[in-house]
């Protein structure tokens, strides 16, 4: 009993997306205390869905699935062949790199679900995994929960110009010592750094040299800013047997709501990860895969205008954090910003918690991304650009309130 219990408190959901401050009506809540500031309530952990429209149709295209019953109800484990079939196509003229919607893909309950099966059919007792840090917090705990070992490698994002700062020769140290797994996120949260080709290719190189299964977490790889180039790992020269890559339609096309996912790749892997969710969901939801059909057919246009929402509230937030002396490098893609606090009177943690209770402002802790970005917070700025603006603002004067 003592080790169930040791790995359950290892998942440490308590700086959860604002869970502790939602009240059964499903809005924000906040019990401001002390020196409140005036503001309405942000909820920087998460994106606000009901701040940006969703893909045009999704609604109409869900009723559809619902009025198709049965049949879209209870779908096979993978997901309904046809939605597959189209989904499948598109990825493929995406990514560069041919996907068979019948052995290679699998519809999943959200790019979480897709990133849960993944590792549950990669990793076991032992399996050292390497981890790039910072990353998504869930890549730690799920390898922590699978019984994984994990080997950090670094990126010295804060240094680095047109690339992460991908430590390419930690990551070759890794694969020496037995990694078995890589796991990352491109673009990269928390920070939004876009992975560059040439450090694309070294890593799909040294996973092949060493024969690492690598899973690629492309969620964000729709929203692109400025020139930023986008190169898809399943689609290098050089490549690993062994590879994954989730993406779905989240934050990006303010769909989160539907829980959907897609992984593709391997098919022994995707095999695997049927298996697993036949016996942890089933499937994604049925009535809600039909929404996949929105996805990738959008109105022209329709992506553009949604990038540039977010370029622009991206803009505004970083000239404020930036002209507080608050460091916080330049996403290239995503919705997450990464500012660095200052020496406070205060822990960073402690920080975080006086931020909601005085200023109505939820942000997550740089720690759960690596244990050495405890120093830094991480927003999702894909808000209302106004409250967006407005909750930044009282960030910047809460850490003046709390400077050392």
């Amino acid at each position: 009993m003592p080790n169930i219990l040791e790995k359950f408190a290892k998942m440490a959901t308590e700086n959860a997306p604002g869970q502790e401050a939602r009240h059964d009506d499903g809005h924000l809540h906040t019990i401001m205390v002390g020196d409140v500031l005036p503001g309405e309530p942000v909820d920087f952990s998460h994106g606000d869905v009901d701040a940006h429209a969703p893909t045009p149709g999704a609604c109409e295209i869900w009723n559809e699935g619902y009025d198709a019953g049965g049949c879209q109800a209870y779908t096979e484990y993978r997901g309904l062949a046809e939605i597959r079939d189209g989904v499948a196509r598109r990825l493929a003229a995406f990514t560069g790199a041919p996907v068979d919607p019948v052995h290679e893909l699998i519809i999943t309950p959200g790019t979480q679900g897709a990133l849960f099966l993944a590792l549950g059919a990669t990793v076991d007792t032992g399996t050292k995994v390497a981890i790039i840090e910072p990353d998504y917090f869930a890549n730690r705990k799920l390898v922590t929960f699978f019984g994984g070992t994990i080997l950090p490698v670094g990126l010295r994002y804060q240094e680095a110009d047109d690339e992460t700062g991908l430590d390419l020769e930690a990551l070759e140290q890794a694969f020496q010592i037995g990694a078995e797994v890589l796991v990352f996120s491109n673009p990269n949260n928390p920070t939004g750094f876009v992975y560059s080709q040439h450090e694309i290719q070294a890593m799909a190189k040294l996973a092949a040299q060493y024969s690492v299964t690598v899973v690629a977490d492309q969620l964000y790889s729709r929203l692109l800013y400025s020139d930023a180039q986008f190169t898809h790992f399943r689609a290098c020269d050089t490549c690993p047997e062994n590879v994954i890559t989730i993406m779905g339609p989240s934050k990006t096309e303010s769909l989160s709501g539907f829980r959907l996912g897609v992984a593709f790749g391997t098919a022994a892997i995707i095999d695997r990860m049927e298996k697993l969710q036949a016996v942890v969901s089933l499937r994604a939801a049925g009535y809600n895969q039909r929404v996949l059909e929105t996805w990738f057919n959008e109105p022209e246009g329709w992506m553009a205008d949604r990038v540039a929402q977010h370029q622009a509230i991206r803009d505004d937030l970083l000239q404020i954090f930036n002209s507080a002396g608050l460091p916080t490098a330049t996403p290239q893609a995503g919705s997450y910003l990464f500012p660095r606090l200052p020496e406070l009177t205060v822990s960073p943690v402690e920080f975080v918690r006086l931020l909601r209770l005085q200023a109505g402002v939820i942000v997550t802790p740089g720690s759960e991304f690596a244990p050495w970005t405890a120093d830094s917070v991480r927003l999702n700025f894909s808000q209302d650009h106004a409250k967006a603006v407005a909750a930044a603002k009282r960030i910047v004067t809460m850490v003046e309130r709390y400077k050392k």
